[in-house]
């Protein structure tokens, strides 16, 4: 309020002249540098921030309640070994996308056959298997890609699962072929696709620990599609069983708690 009654409101960046008219007032440069210096220091602490935070989580697995691992060494006739996997694979498939994984050969001696297992369980960052298939893998290892096709695997208990059938060779002597049967269980559900979880939902990191979402690869390989079916029909209901239902229960699981189990209490039980 000014003596002759009249007020003025002053805005920022302005100032009155002696003659009562308002000037603009030019920001000096070095202040302007300045706030910009700061405006990125404070977005560089937010993101290391944000992505510590993430880290975090994504160091923290989601674990399996009856780990891969124990997936038996031999099935009916099928006798396992554990296939050596480079440190370096090790180290990026856990810190990247694998909660937990199995990678075997098993010998089927008394049919002379024999087949590579590979599952592998991604949950707590789910998101990350995409793009680690046999159509990208076995490429960038060297292979030739001939032929996928859809299929299916039907299993000792009759369980029709479908599958993608994959057809590799290599491109010089000595010549080889691989023949890989492959599927993905989301969430307790079998897809062949991963537009099933590509979206963002389906990428980002399960930061509740929910044990029913979740992502898994199953690859079953051999030099001939008929020893990678046979194992594949004897082993799938076993893997199956490994992995979380749709309510996030683990058959596994169960089984393993019924087997402690005194049989006290399961006498009472069928009480």
């Amino acid at each position: 309020m000014y003596p002759n009654g009249t007020e003025f409101g002053v805005r920022q960046g302005t100032v009155l002249t002696r003659a009562g008219t308002l000037q603009k007032k030019d920001v000096p440069v070095w202040l302007a540098g300045v706030v910009a210096v700061l405006l990125l220091i404070a977005a560089g602490t937010a993101y290391r921030a944000v992505a510590s935070g993430i880290k975090a989580i994504l160091s923290a697995p989601v674990e399996l309640p009856v780990p891969l691992s124990a997936i038996p060494l031999r099935i009916s006739g099928w006798a396992g070994d554990e296939l050596v996997i480079p440190t370096v694979t090790d180290v990026y498939m856990k810190a990247n996308f694998a909660d937990d994984y199995i990678s075997r050969r098993y010998i089927n001696k008394e049919e002379g056959l024999w087949a590579d297992v590979y599952v592998v369980y991604c949950s707590s960052n789910p998101g990350g298997i995409l793009g680690h298939q046999p159509l990208v893998c076995f490429p960038a290892h060297g292979w030739v890609h001939d032929q996928t096709v859809p299929s299916e695997i039907v299993s000792r208990s009759g369980r029709a699962v479908r599958c993608l059938i994959h057809r590799f060779h290599t491109p010089s002597p000595p010549f080889r072929q691989e023949v890989v049967l492959s599927f993905y269980v989301v969430n307790g559900q079998i897809t062949l696709s991963e537009r099933d979880f590509s979206t963002f939902l389906g990428r980002r990191p399960n930061i509740s620990g929910d044990p029913a979402r979740y992502i898994a690869q199953v690859q079953i390989s051999s030099a001939l599609e008929h020893s990678a079916r046979a194992a594949a029909s004897e082993m799938v209901d076993l893997i199956l069983g490994f992995l979380p239902d749709q309510d996030g229960r683990v058959k596994a699981a169960d089984l393993q708690d019924k087997s402690a189990r005194s049989p006290q209490e399961a006498a009472a039980d069928g009480q």
